[in-house]
């Protein structure tokens, strides 16, 4: 619980009657510069405000947009209060649904697809208000007419599947094997298949940008937190090893949690954290084995006797 009520909204969060003034470290400085003079505009004095990292690309207008709606929703919740002749309900969080929504559509997504009429029509109701551009990008999925569960239709299951899988190929035919301990997570990079067809070095060096790439997008993922180690394959030129280390950063750059990665050593290997939000998808999908306890192994006990 506490006293210091906040609105959130799509690129500003409210935080009526304080002094709270910030704006996302995740932000790049120049990107930060620009929002803090458009804020020293729009900003109201007697309400706080905190500018999200979905204001990256924001516009002035879009930002005093939604800054007005989060003050035109705070005057309403007053006006509910000063009605009341006792405890109720003032304000709640709109559903789940439309909370990821608010958080996460935007110009890159293809599209949003729901399979529940009611659902839909709010989520449709909320894009038009505050992203008509959006708007025409959330879809109705009727079951009975597809013919198909939504999730069959679009091989959610399968990928879900895929997700937990320990192996995950890389395009070259190389690949990741990712496996969780107590402690840590250890991701090995391998060569595979991908045998090349220039020196060992390009070939190498080739592989590990690909597995740059796709480190950063399992981690999200499959919502892997903690302390995690990447075991890159060996590289003998140190400008390779250093565009590696640049190449997986830029791909966790479009990561929201938090990370921190730290230099590739002599042996390749990238340590690196990322903020623990959730459970992680293999924690939420499986339970541990009843026999081994999750080491994977069986002790042959007759060799002991």
């Amino acid at each position: 619980l506490t006293q210091e009520v906040s609105l959130a909204g799509r690129f500003v969060v409210l935080i009526p009657n304080s002094r709270t003034y910030g704006i996302s470290k995740r932000l790049p400085d120049d990107v930060r510069k620009r929002l803090r003079s458009i804020l020293d505009r729009v900003k109201p004095e007697q309400h706080g405000l905190i500018v999200r990292t979905a204001a990256e690309a924001a516009t002035e207008h879009e930002l005093q947009a939604d800054m007005t709606r989060l003050l035109d929703q705070w005057a309403a919740i007053e006006a509910k209060a000063a009605k009341a002749g006792g405890p109720t309900l003032l304000y709640r969080e709109p559903p789940l649904a439309v909370r990821v929504i608010r958080e996460e559509f935007n110009s890159d997504y293809r599209g949003v697809i729901i399979d529940d009429h009611q659902l839909f029509e709010d989520v449709h109701s909320y894009v038009s208000a505050f992203n008509p551009e959006l708007a025409d990008r959330v879809e109705y999925f009727d079951p009975a007419v597809e013919g198909l569960p939504i999730f069959e239709k679009n091989h959610v299951h399968e990928q879900i599947h895929k997700a937990l899988d320990r192996k995950v190929w890389l395009p070259s035919g190389g690949s990741l094997i990712i496996e969780h301990t107590e402690a840590l997570t250890v991701i090995d990079v391998n060569t595979g298949r991908n045998v090349g067809t220039s020196n060992l070095e390009a070939t190498v060096f080739a592989n590990n940008l690909e597995a740059a790439e796709e480190v950063a997008h399992q981690l999200r993922l499959r919502d892997i937190g903690g302390i995690i180690v990447i075991d890159f394959i060996d590289m003998e030129i140190k400008e390779n090893r250093r565009k590696v280390v640049d190449a997986f950063k830029s791909a966790l750059s479009r990561d929201k949690t938090r990370t921190q990665v730290f230099d590739i050593s002599e042996l390749g290997l990238v340590e690196m954290t990322r903020k623990r939000i959730g459970e992680g998808l293999l924690t939420n999908f499986a339970d541990q084995c009843p026999n081994c306890e999750g080491r994977g192994i069986q002790v042959n006990h007759d060799l002991l006797n």
